[in-house]
């Protein structure tokens, strides 16, 4: 019996503990079937962003589903993307006139304007998911009017991509890698700038490989499946890569506000506050809680430059949440590569539910105009609810 009291507390988490939900039950596998003739679930059912997640798990085989679902190690940080941002709950004001919300949804990225203040983040291999490749996710913010940061490791080239805008004008972001060869990345760099993108968007948070584990349980040989490597990355050599362009270079993985700071002493245009989607170091905090530590300890950053950030977006309120703290732009990756199944008609109504998303849950924050959201409108403090 004495060892009563301390089996209990044990028990009762034990009891407390719950299955991680990769996306919510809303209802969607009691309403929806799977065609059995191979085709596609009707799109106009597809009704949040998390559908697209539910409807590319059913369509697509396993392995290709995981190129694109799988986290770093045990996937812990993956995981805390998805569920941080409601350790942030809302402070929301009523009696405002909110009628024209829809209307302050434009923003500039770097100067250039686009029609909401999100974008679609660097994603590989959109072949995978659809035939037409990235030409599916490129048109689609042609069209939508928002930003495209293609991938290095797309299906297509970078020239096919640019030559896949719907507009000679379209406003792309290349994401790039580079090495420790400066006249290799001379060229490239080259390369890039004749294909007319505005900027460029290092990548910087995989210096080391990463722990692939769900991903490798579909390699043929998982002793041949990728080589480990370590990347030099420091700030001595982004300013030697800075000065080999007229375009801007945007990091791409910032996690911590020391770094951040740092950016701004180098005289970086912007930052991207990601952890790669959970996909480099497990454990690494979400964007979210990066934005929340700057904002806490040095908020003038938002001020000194501008601050972009991807990583467990799902819904608008995910959205808002960042905009509050001072982030310019929101990035989503997976969200718009599983409505890439659909091709350009799939990405093109992901864009659309989240534009309406972000409007009507600032409408019912009591946000009259998007440009004037602050902090103000969340609960700073953490609500006590963790995985």
């Amino acid at each position: 019996m004495r060892n009563i009291p301390l089996i209990v507390p044990f028990a009762t988490a034990a009891f407390g503990a719950r299955l991680f939900l990769n996306e919510p039950d809303t209802g969607i596998d009691n309403a929806l079937v799977i065609p059995q003739n191979g085709s596609l679930p009707d799109l106009s059912r597809l009704l949040g962003l998390p559908d697209f997640d539910w409807a590319a798990r059913h369509i697509l085989n396993d392995s290709t589903y995981t190129q694109f679902r799988y986290g770093s190690g045990g996937e812990w940080s993956y995981r805390n993307n998805l569920e941080a941002f409601h350790r942030l709950r809302f402070r929301p004001r009523v009696m405002v006139n909110i009628i024209d919300i829809e209307s302050s949804l434009e923003t500039s990225i770097l100067g250039f304007n686009f029609s909401a203040p999100f974008f679609i983040s660097p994603c590989a291999m959109a072949g995978l998911t659809h035939p037409e490749a990235e030409r599916g996710l490129v048109e689609a913010a042609g069209k939508e009017g928002i930003l495209y940061m293609p991938s290095l490791a797309a299906t297509l080239s970078i020239s096919e991509i640019a030559n896949a805008r719907v507009t000679e004008d379209q406003v792309l972001f290349q994401q790039i890698y580079v090495s420790k060869n400066q006249t290799e990345n001379r060229l490239f760099f080259q390369q890039v700038e004749q294909t007319g993108a505005k900027a460029m968007v290092l990548t910087v948070d995989s210096a080391g490989d990463r722990t692939r584990q769900r991903a490798l349980r579909y390699a043929p040989d998982t002793n041949i499946a990728r080589s480990t490597r370590y990347t030099y990355m420091t700030w001595d050599y982004y300013r030697q890569l800075q000065n080999m362009t007229s375009i801007p270079i945007i990091p791409k993985g910032i996690q911590t506000v020391e770094d951040a700071r740092m950016a701004v002493e180098v005289g970086a245009r912007a930052i991207f506050l990601s952890n790669h989607g959970g996909r480099a170091l497990d454990g690494s905090p979400s964007p979210v809680e990066v934005a929340l530590e700057i904002f806490e300890k040095d908020p003038e950053i938002f001020q000194q430059i501008e601050v972009y950030a991807d990583g467990g977006v799902r819904y608008g309120t995910d959205a808002l949440k960042l905009l509050a703290l001072g982030v310019r732009a929101v990035g989503l990756g997976r969200p718009f590569m599983f409505a890439n199944v659909y091709g350009t008609q799939g990405v093109t109504r992901a864009i659309q539910l989240l534009k309406k998303e972000i409007a009507i849950s600032a409408a019912s924050l009591g946000v009259g105009n998007l440009k004037n959201i602050n902090s103000t409108y969340i609960q700073l403090a953490p609500n006590g609810w963790y995985s």
